[in-house]
């Protein structure tokens, strides 16, 4: 199984990708993660966001490889604890599918992208910068992974 990562930003810093790596790394070879980052559109003193926010969501949307399920975190999407978030890694892997994430850029993701989401989680009810957001992600998938398979990782 492979996840995508699909994200819109610019270069992330080198500890961001020190952490992707390091948490990629400890996913076992069944779970493969494939990070995908797309350019953000320059915003200039007068942005017409409704229009970067569509045309930002259509290069997502470009990005999904075809027969992946399509994940999209959003503020409003539904709230996943741990379990439940370990729970749809167990499905993920039970049915043999690529996954594709879409982390959308500071202005979010057009209502097109929604749509065709098959799901729409919330990491948090809290705002989190682009650069955490991939981390906190690549953890909690290394944590799904660990409490079903009972790595000592997780103790809660």
């Amino acid at each position: 199984m492979k996840i995508n990562l699909i994200a819109i930003g610019n270069k992330m810093p080198a500890w961001v990708e020190e952490a992707s790596r390091d948490f990629s790394k400890r996913l076992p070879a069944e779970i493969r993660i494939n990070s995908i980052l797309l350019p953000l559109i320059r915003r200039g003193k007068n942005p017409d966001i409704p229009r970067i926010v569509r045309d930002e969501s259509r290069k997502l949307l470009a990005a999904v490889p075809d027969n992946s399920l399509l994940v999209v975190l959003d503020v409003l999407g539904k709230p996943l604890d741990t379990m439940k978030l370990s729970g749809l890694l167990q499905n993920w892997l039970d049915e043999g599918r690529d996954v594709s994430i879409i982390i959308g850029g500071p202005d979010g993701v057009s209502e097109e992208l929604l749509k065709q989401a098959r799901l729409k989680i919330s990491l948090s009810a809290m705002t989190f910068p682009h650069t955490l957001v991939r981390v906190i992600l690549l953890e909690q998938i290394y944590r799904a992974w660990s409490i079903l398979n009972n790595h000592p990782y997780h103790r809660a």
